[in-house]
């Protein structure tokens, strides 16, 4: 009896002194907070919609509410508990929650055993390809702060040609290291409008326009495309043209065998010289 009574009593002190505590922890929208008193994981949700960082205190073993938001020192307190990861932005996926790519694949690889796009919550700053420093706490990765120590040349330059809507395969430019490749896809393949077919209209023209010719239209046959293009006398011809280098897979005319001897640009003069 002893025994049951001392558990009682011990178990209305735990709750008492939960009752009693305040606690700083992050909050999506829609989000529960969690906090650890007496050893013990609690997990509330809150009677507030709150998305930020805040003061916390329990109502009870399941509910908890916001006294107040945090401070910034009070947030830099918390979040320098923990292992710092530094990401470069993709895109929003919802409200303060961004997808984010490692700067590093190998430390990524190192540290977690994986390289994969990442989800970092309350990003209060910041847009798509800047570095950000951000802090992983062994179950979810948190903003703290956009680098500072970062070039912001290489965001810019990366903004630029997602709206020029340059292929990830004809993208250059000096310090271009191949996880900005991998973040620069990840962000054309969520960018409404920068399709892949787009992509491919794009490559064809300012090829057939080097030459002088013009595109009218394109058809997908797996490893290459049948391309029906203008010369600039408004001559219409049709071409199979390799997909990786845009080599001539057949012309439409006889070259006697030397189809791969040219590429789409090269062949509007073939064309002209013809006519």
């Amino acid at each position: 009896m002893t025994d049951i009574r001392k558990l009682l009593t011990e178990i209305a002190d735990a709750e008492a002194q939960l009752r009693s505590t305040q606690f700083l922890a992050p909050c999506v929208k829609g989000g529960q907070v969690r906090t650890k008193v007496s050893g013990m994981v609690y997990t509330f949700t809150l009677k507030q919609k709150f998305e930020g960082w805040g003061i916390f205190q329990p109502v009870n073993e399941q509910q908890a509410t916001l006294i107040e938001t945090a401070n910034l020192p009070q947030i830099v307190a918390y979040l320098q508990q923990f292992s710092i990861a530094r990401l470069r932005l993709a895109s929003r996926l919802q409200h303060q929650t961004w997808l984010a790519y490692p700067v590093n694949e190998a430390d990524m690889r190192q540290r977690f055993k994986t390289v994969k796009p990442v989800a970092v919550h309350l990003v209060t700053e910041g847009v798509a390809f800047e570095q950000i420093i951000a802090r992983w706490n062994g179950n979810s990765c948190w903003f703290e702060e956009v680098d500072r120590r970062a070039d912001p040349a290489i965001a810019e330059t990366l903004q630029l040609a997602l709206k020029q809507q340059i292929s990830v395969e004809e993208l250059r430019f000096k310090g271009l290291i191949p996880e900005m490749r991998s973040l620069y896809q990840l962000v054309a393949d969520r960018t409404e409008g920068f399709s892949q077919p787009q992509r491919d209209q794009k490559r064809l023209n300012q090829a057939l326009k080097l030459g002088g010719g013009e595109l009218q239209q394109f058809h997908d046959r797996g490893d290459y495309w049948t391309v029906d293009w203008t010369t600039a006398d408004g001559t219409r011809h049709t071409s199979a043209i390799a997909k990786t280098d845009l080599t001539v897979v057949s012309s439409g005319i006889c070259l006697s065998g030397r189809d791969r001897d040219f590429d789409l640009q090269s062949l509007v003069g073939v064309m002209e010289y013809r006519e």
